[in-house]
């Protein structure tokens, strides 16, 4: 399949799939080998531009880009870094809905590279056994450490809850504001985009809308 010429895509919010797209060799290299090659591919860019590389505050930029490429803001693209989740019987036999709201949101968009930032509420059922707490963090953290599309996100989060919790009664919004938007391109700094997966008992309008009402 030929890809879309970039001419054509413009400024358009496209998306290709539910997986993030990445190649079937993506991990033939370590990371300490990632970091290297990013390093040099970065003080060519940086030379590119018209930077002084010998500048001792312009020296260290590459490898810590690089680093920070491979060990923070994409470390999601690596299955190993995937928190591992224990469920726990529901011992309180709490059967309404657990709400989580506004865990920090920061990722990458995958069209320009440059920063979204928001908010995340999740809401689950227990089927009979939860989850800790700070683990829905870390899931979100896991997911949102990749370059992104805000709809894949959502989906990416939710089916991952999902799969924890061995349960479909799940529900995610996102809130969030795209840099690609609001730093460059239209600079429409007012804006944010929002997105929603509901799934089993959460499909139902009243706890829907519930569990909406209490995010806000």
């Amino acid at each position: 399949m030929n890809p879309i010429p970039i001419d054509l895509i413009g400024e358009d919010h496209i998306g290709t799939s539910l997986e993030t797209p990445m190649r079937a060799n993506a991990f033939e290299i370590n990371d300490e080998k990632k970091i290297e090659l990013i390093e040099n591919h970065f003080k060519e860019i940086m030379h590119i531009l018209g930077l002084d590389l010998n500048d001792d505050s312009l020296s260290g930029t590459p490898f810590r880009v690089a680093k920070m490429y491979v060990k923070e803001v994409f470390s999601g693209l690596n299955p190993v870094n995937k928190p591992e989740t224990k469920l726990f019987e529901n011992k309180y036999e709490y059967n309404e809905m657990l709400i989580e709201k506004d865990i920090t949101l920061y990722s990458y968009c995958e069209h320009h590279f440059v920063p979204i930032i928001g908010k995340v509420h999740v809401a689950y059922i227990s089927n009979g056994q939860v989850i800790g707490l700070s683990k829905i963090n870390r899931l979100v953290q896991y997911y949102a450490k990749r370059p992104q599309v805000q709809e894949r996100l959502t989906n990416q989060i939710a089916e991952g809850l999902k799969e924890a919790l061995e349960s479909d009664d799940v529900a995610v919004i996102i809130d969030a504001t795209h840099l690609c938007v609001s730093s460059r391109g239209i600079k429409d700094t007012k804006t944010s985009t929002i997105t929603a997966h509901y799934s089993g008992k959460l499909q139902d309008e009243k706890t829907k809308t519930e569990f909406i009402s209490l995010t806000k």
